[in-house]
């Protein structure tokens, strides 16, 4: 049942601005990590940073022989990096991680580590022909462009100039994939009761193939693995005759849990765990339909002698494009669930039939 303690604060959600805010594109993680580094240095045992960037932490169980749960969630989002400079500020670019190039025409962007102000531009419609505004633009036709005086070369990165805002239950942000998750992870670490081994992996390149988680659970080999991310929330209105094979979260429904994804079919007894303590504690719940895309648990549940992994994901509307729309209640109970998995889980839910 929902409590007072379960309710977001108001430093929760400014940390959750902080982090959305903040730029942190595949490979250039670092400014994510010093943020989660200083919120959960106090609450942990252990602490570090690998060769790939994950930023990696333990919190010691009181006894020795207590299960080693993993819980990882990535601090990396999609973006852009230059590649050739074609003069008077204007650059070539590539995405970095999976975007759609109907989605970039016009919108404002940060560049570089000084987060220079930019835009992506393109011919307006006055100078395109017929067929032009018929088609969606290429990639190739469009440049970000800093001015004459802004400072950048191939190489820097850029992402979107989005800023946090809420409104009522709706949070809007350019990185809430996966900063809620990132945010869920700090929360957990100050609240710890202390029965597992917990394992905090802050990972680095999901959006660019699962390549920090990989190292991270070899790293850590634990027992379990749960991970988590957010989801695309598929519930806009469609016409009648249409029906909706692809996804079917939605905002307000509370945490997806991962049946199968392109990479992963979850372990039935961890999914059975967590539709059990959501059930038994009256926690809306609903199964992210199975198909395409993936999260870090593609590549955890195969290292070493393999990982039994699960995905729970926040749902939101419009992912990998400037603005991402979730619901600060599914979040919510999206932590809550969590909190109830890291004070129930221990070796005996990997008994249950499979």
């Amino acid at each position: 049942m929902e409590t007072r303690k379960n309710r977001m604060s108001t430093s929760q959600i400014k940390l959750l601005e902080e982090l959305s805010n903040a730029v942190g594109v595949s490979g250039d993680e670092g400014r994510i990590r010093q943020i989660v580094r200083r919120e959960i240095e106090p609450y942990v045992d252990e602490i570090k940073v690998d060769a790939m960037g994950n930023l990696l932490a333990v919190k010691h169980a009181a006894r020795p022989d207590a299960p080693r749960i993993l819980l990882a969630a990535h601090m990396d989002e999609v973006g852009f990096m230059l590649v050739q400079e074609d003069g008077d500020g204007l650059f070539a670019f590539e995405p970095v991680g999976g975007i759609d190039p109907r989605q970039l025409l016009a919108k404002p962007v940060l560049v570089g580590k000084d987060s220079i102000p930019g835009v992506i531009g393109g011919k307006p419609i006055h100078l395109s022909n017929p067929d032009e505004r018929k088609n969606a633009p290429s990639l190739e036709s469009m440049r970000i462009d800093i001015g004459p005086a802004g400072k950048a070369s191939p190489g820097d990165y850029a992402t979107f100039a989005t800023r946090f805002q809420r409104r009522g239950d709706s949070l809007f942000g350019k990185a809430l994939d996966d900063r809620m998750g990132v945010a869920s992870l700090i929360e957990l670490a100050r609240d710890n009761p202390g029965t597992l081994e917990i394992l905090f992996a802050f990972t680095v390149q999901e959006e660019v193939g699962l390549r920090g988680a990989r190292v991270a659970a070899f790293d850590f080999e634990p027992e379990m693995a749960f991970v988590i991310d957010s989801t695309p929330a598929f519930d806009l209105p469609l016409p009648e005759d249409v029906e909706n094979t692809q996804y079917n979260c939605k905002l307000g429904g509370g945490p997806a849990i991962y049946l199968s994804d392109a990479g992963t079919l979850s372990d039935p007894r961890l999914i059975q765990f967590l539709v059990r303590l959501a059930e038994e504690n009256r926690i809306p719940y609903q199964f992210r339909q199975p198909g395409g895309g993936g999260t870090d648990a593609g590549a955890i549940h195969i290292t070493r002698r393999g990982i039994p992994s699960v995905s729970i994901s926040i749902p939101g509307r419009y992912a990998h494009t400037p603005i991402l729309h979730a619901k600060l209640s599914d979040w919510q109970k999206t932590l809550t669930l969590l909190r109830l998995v890291i004070r129930h889980a221990d070796r005996s839910i990997l008994e249950y039939h499979r």
